[in-house]
């Protein structure tokens, strides 16, 4: 479980040092021009790490259903030996396919217009500049949304879809109020993540504003907040913060001050 998370907390920090840079030295400086290299190079990465999360949080999911459903294999299942392989394959899988992503996008032809109403290099500003070869775009895009998108969704469902099944039938309360605990940070994470990215998606085209909005969730926000969202389950970590908030309460006058004349 925490070699995931470990890895999630990689694309969360690509995540952000794809887009802010750019984002603050154009806010900075006052340029807004991005080379094509520039344009490219940053849609290459934005693909994988996006590639990444999706099949990760699948992973986890899954990891999640082999610890609640299947515990006594959970071991055998996934071992160090195979963790290590599903995490190779992830960033591999996410690497090449944002290849062949790209490659595919560098045959469109840009004859509307150059200016794009994003603040970085994303398929879906990209097409609205574009009139030739946008065909090839948007069917290798529809392919990507139902392989890398649909396909783990759907998994990830089915996945929590048995884990709460399994954890009616538990008779104990307290074992299902701790089988529930160690899901919750996940379900919380895919449903921000998941949430904003098929809001973003199904935006008219003409609803700039709204589009960056979305956009700035969940490439910018949603993964500042996830390291909070898992930190949150750590005993260790919530028993710190809950001293720190005794001793605020204790600092803090519980009444009024009285001034004798």
């Amino acid at each position: 479980m925490y070699l995931f998370i470990c890895n999630l907390s990689i694309v969360d920090i690509f995540y952000v040092s794809v887009m802010v840079p750019k984002l603050l030295h154009m806010l900075l400086s006052g340029n807004h021009i991005v080379s094509y290299s520039q344009c490219y190079t940053q849609f290459y990465f934005f693909s994988a790490v996006v590639t990444a999360e999706g099949i990760l949080l699948f992973i986890m999911a899954y990891d999640r259903y082999v610890a609640i459903c299947l515990p006594l294999h959970y071991h055998r299942i996934l071992s160090q030996r195979n963790c290590i392989l599903i995490t190779i394959g992830v960033w591999a899988a996410a690497f090449l396919n944002s290849l062949i992503y790209v490659t595919s996008v560098l045959y469109m032809s840009s004859c509307h217009s150059n200016l794009i109403h994003q603040f970085f290099c994303d398929p879906k500003s990209l097409t609205k500049t574009t009139c030739i070869g946008t065909e090839i775009v948007f069917a290798i895009t529809g392919m990507e949304i139902v392989i890398f998108a649909f396909l783990p969704f759907m998994c990830t469902f089915f996945s929590y879809f048995k884990i709460f099944f399994t954890i009616f039938k538990i008779k104990s309360s307290e074992s299902r109020r701790k089988a529930f605990s160690t899901c919750s940070s996940h379900i919380t994470v895919i449903s921000i993540y998941y949430g904003t990215s098929l809001i973003d998606y199904l935006i008219p085209s003409y609803s700039d504003f709204l589009d960056l909005t979305f956009k700035v969730v969940y490439t910018t926000i949603t993964p500042m907040i996830n390291p909070i969202i898992y930190s949150l389950q750590n005993s260790s970590i919530k028993t710190a913060l809950l001293g720190v908030i005794k001793e605020m309460q204790i600092l803090t006058p519980s009444g009024p001050c009285h001034f004798s004349p």
